[in-house]
């Protein structure tokens, strides 16, 4: 690292970076917990019924597509931004954007408008995303202490998918202490808004911080290359390019259209909940005939819709711990196994046998019993060797591409392969449920959206698999 930045900034540098990447995952994780009651109240529909249920899904596939497809094409140009203006000054304004978006969806109020503040809260954090990494990787140059601060902070990305899952449950304890946003308490706004508390200290300190003294240098000597997308595709970076633009899809594919759905399976596999739907139609209905009996209802719904978002919430919690536990694991074995090949099937081959089978059984409710227990162990196990691969990409990346391509190459293979390709996954997997409901009679709903992201699942989880043996290792190409 520059001689000139002192031990004191040094720890603040990858304080802010952790704080950073905790916020990232943050805002990408607040949308599955709080889509469900987000959307039934925004669409005016009752979930539990089978035009409910679609329409839900349709604007949750509508949402996380098109946000990632804008995250995805402005995080391309975000990581071309890098390499031309810097790595600081493009991190401060991408914070700035996803801090402003994550205030504004909490006050939507209709699904357009939750889509648009969506979507701007995916451009920030795919442009910050971006920019850290190659920002850390040239502020650290010894390998090895590079290796630890990119594996560790990254690492604390998982930490933001917890925060999440405790603040959405904390605010379901409590939302009637806070003061109600159109007349309501809200869970879902509540956790929309908590977003921006953890970008405050990173509004205030990043700006000081030192720009890239890699970068500096060569902007200050006029030896800084122009990047180009098409240097990406010239023979020494063309495998490098297409291998991780398609790893980075498969493991966006399995997070997308598997993981981020789990909370829609979780009010099939409680015997209570079922019991919403029919309260809601007997609510209903008692508002039509004026019955007394309607505040009782109302207070009833509320309760069970409460234990609903508290259930999800716990999965959502095992999940983010088996995420965090891969991330601590991932930053561990890079500095004990030299191939990357290898490093990344540690996660990839456990990955292809455990994830389709805890969707295809305990969160599709076919076990005999606890099948909310078993989705819980497995969606932790599913976590940990889905979510560690993205720490993965942070580790290798800056090591195959030369500095005035980093930002570029990690934003192509991060952004289309990931946000564009990748999150389809979604779409793909809320549009297989409803032809699976119709092709077995008689299943349930939750039944069928699981065994739909169990087939995407093992789809995803094949591809990357057998990818992994045209993985380029760091030297294979001239960008060392």
């Amino acid at each position: 690292m520059d001689r000139t930045v002192s031990p004191l900034t040094k720890w603040l540098i990858v304080t802010i970076a952790a704080i950073g990447f905790a916020f990232d995952v943050y805002e990408l994780l607040v949308f599955p917990p709080i889509a469900r009651p987000a959307l039934a109240e925004l669409l005016g529909v009752n979930p539990d019924t089978d035009s409910g249920f679609k329409a839900i899904l349709q604007w949750q596939a509508y949402i996380l597509y098109a946000s990632a497809i804008c995250g995805g094409v402005f995080g391309l140009l975000g990581g071309y931004l890098t390499d031309r203006l810097g790595r600081r000054r493009v991190l401060t304004w991408s914070i700035l954007l996803y801090a402003f978006s994550a205030l504004a969806a909490g006050f939507a109020t209709s699904p357009i408008q939750l889509l648009v503040f969506r979507c701007t809260t995916f451009i920030g954090v795919c442009v910050e995303f971006v920019a850290a990494v190659a920002w850390l990787s040239e502020l650290f140059q010894d390998p090895r202490q590079r290796e630890r601060v990119l594996g560790y902070t990254q690492a604390f990305s998982s930490i933001g998918g917890l925060l999440v899952t405790l603040v959405f449950q904390f605010v379901n304890y409590y939302r009637d202490s806070f003061p109600p946003i159109f007349g309501e308490h809200a869970a879902w706004r509540y956790t929309l808004i908590s977003g921006v508390i953890p970008a405050l200290p990173l509004i205030i300190i990043r700006p000081f911080l030192p720009e890239s003294p890699v970068w500096r240098e060569k902007k200050a000597a006029g030896t800084l290359r122009r990047p180009s997308f098409a240097e990406l595709f010239r023979p020494q970076y063309l495998r490098t390019t297409i291998v991780t633009t398609l790893l980075f899809a498969c493991a966006y594919g399995a997070a997308f259209g598997a993981l981020q759905l789990a909370p829609q399976m979780v009010p099939g596999l409680d015997p209570e909940l079922p019991k919403l739907t029919k309260l809601r139609a007997n609510y209903e209905q008692a508002l039509e005939d004026k019955a007394d009996s309607a505040a009782a209802m109302k207070k009833q719904i509320g309760e069970l819709q409460s234990k609903q978002n508290i259930l999800v919430g716990d999965v959502q919690l095992w999940q983010e711990l088996g995420g965090l536990a891969g991330r601590f694991a991932l930053a561990y074995l890079a500095l004990r196994i030299v191939s990357r090949r290898g490093l990344l099937r540690v996660f990839q081959l456990p990955g292809l046998l455990i994830v389709p089978v805890v969707f295809a059984f305990p969160a599709a409710g076919r076990l005999p019993a606890d099948n909310l227990f078993w989705l819980k162990v497995g969606i932790f196990a599913a976590g940990f060797c889905t979510v560690a691969q993205f720490s993965f990409w942070g580790n290798y990346l800056p090591r195959v591409y030369p500095v005035h391509l980093r930002g570029t190459g990690e934003g192509f293979a991060a952004n289309v392969g990931g946000r564009m390709f990748g999150t389809f996954f979604n779409p793909l997997t809320t549009a297989l449920a409803p032809v699976i409901l119709t092709r077995f009679d008689g299943t349930p709903r939750t039944t069928a959206l699981a065994w739909a992201a169990s087939g995407v699942a093992l789809l995803v989880f094949s591809l990357g698999s057998v990818l992994t043996f045209f993985l380029p290792e760091p030297g294979e190409s001239t960008a060392e």
